[in-house]
């Protein structure tokens, strides 16, 4: 399994919208989660296919560490690789928008990433594995490529 680690983020934005009511009334953090979208898929001049991600933390809980294992599917569908993506720290309420470059990958070759698990979901006050990370992941995809669990 490959690591990828974080490309120069484009842009970490704090989400400034109010936490909604659900959350105001102490829901267990696993019911609103993490919403991760795959947002742009483009080939750089090096051959790689830059994949864009806006990663949510819609949770009550602060998160050390995020990494997802993803599985990338080719256009016959068949697996062609099983990577670990590593969005790093993210606080509750905050936006990040990575990065990752896939080299010797063009896009087009691409057809679905599939969210296998979440190694790193670590929980900023105590360092524990939360649940957070899988159990409330919601998932969207814009372009040709499907993103899902």
């Amino acid at each position: 399994m490959i690591r990828i680690p974080r490309f120069v983020p484009v842009l970490t934005a704090l989400a400034l919208a109010p936490v909604g009511p659900a959350l105001a009334q102490g829901v267990p953090d696993t019911a609103s989660g993490m919403l991760v979208e795959l947002n742009a898929a483009a080939e750089t001049p090096a051959g790689a296919c830059r994949l864009t991600y806006v990663a949510t933390n819609r949770s009550e809980t602060g998160l050390s560490e995020i990494a997802y294992e993803i599985a990338v599917f080719d256009a016959e569908g068949i697996v062609s690789q099983l990577l670990v993506l590593d969005f790093g720290a993210m606080p509750p309420g905050k936006t990040r928008v990575v990065q990752f470059d896939m080299p010797d990958q063009p896009c087009e070759a691409i057809s679905r990433i599939v969210v296998n698990a979440a190694p790193g979901c670590v929980r900023a006050e105590d360092g524990a594995q939360s649940p957070v990370c899988l159990d409330g992941l919601e998932t969207r995809a814009r372009g040709a490529i499907q993103f899902g669990l």
